[in-house]
């Protein structure tokens, strides 16, 4: 058993929360009991993520996405609901956007190279002025049977655009919704990976002849709040679970 407080504490230290600009609100967004003895994670912060939450006995939930984006305007509808619940069940919940992408333990980003023993780690995916990706090399491999490992790896679906070279060894990757980072992406490696397909990208990665794998935006991202799990259970021994919600996207 660990207090909200020194968990709270902890991970806005670690995770560097109050550095990083983001349009989530990160850190903790509602408070709940002042003894912790088991933490629920999951990706993003919804009425079924709760619900599994609470029948799993947890105290707080942790999320990748949550609740409060550029501030509240208001508390109605769904927003209320869901706030409603978690007061209600003196559930604390504690969301981490870009700081659980780009950072260099247990990032999403960096979780993703260690799935492949990637070396020569360096930064990249530039968002705003700030790195929130990695890159780095492997055995080569083909691109099709890279994404073939990347499905068995992270139980999703990929899309591929097949526009590069047919044998990658060097490849980027930034989670979620970071197509736009293809730019980049020509100048720096054989493959780029991330989250959502993007129709706008399409040509661009044709005609610089850049191979792209969109593995699904929640099946990439589901890597950091793993990490951050087993992080926690051994930091505070409390318990941990994942909570699975897939969104097939």
């Amino acid at each position: 058993m660990a207090s909200l407080k020194k968990i709270t504490n902890y991970l806005d230290d670690y995770l560097k929360i109050n550095e990083i600009k983001d349009s989530s609100v990160n850190g903790l967004q509602v408070s709940g009991k002042e003894n912790i003895n088991k933490i629920a994670f999951a990706v993003d912060a919804c009425t079924e993520s709760f619900s599994a939450a609470k029948d799993a006995g947890a105290d707080m939930i942790i999320v990748h996405h949550g609740l409060i984006w550029n501030g509240i305007t208001s508390v109605t509808g769904i927003t209320y609901r869901r706030l409603k619940f978690l007061i209600e069940n003196e559930i604390s919940l504690y969301a981490a956007h870009l700081p659980l992408d780009l950072h260099p333990e247990v990032g999403n980003n960096i979780e993703f190279l260690k799935l492949f023993n990637a070396e020569n780690i360096e930064e990249f995916g530039n968002y705003h002025g700030i790195f929130i990706g990695f890159m780095g090399e492997f055995a080569e491999r083909r691109i099709n049977d890279f994404a073939g490992e990347i499905q068995k790896k992270l139980n999703t679906n990929c899309a591929v655009l097949p526009f590069g070279k047919e044998k990658v060894k060097k490849v980027g990757v930034v989670s979620g919704a970071a197509a736009r980072i293809v730019n980049e992406a020509v100048e720096k490696v054989d493959v780029f990976v991330t989250g959502e397909a993007s129709h706008e990208v399409y040509h661009t990665a044709k005609e610089a002849k850049v191979n792209i794998i969109f593995a699904g935006h929640y099946a990439t991202e589901t890597l950091g709040v793993k990490a951050l799990a087993k992080l926690l259970k051994e930091k505070f021994d409390v318990e941990a679970v994942f909570i699975d919600v897939p969104t097939g996207l």
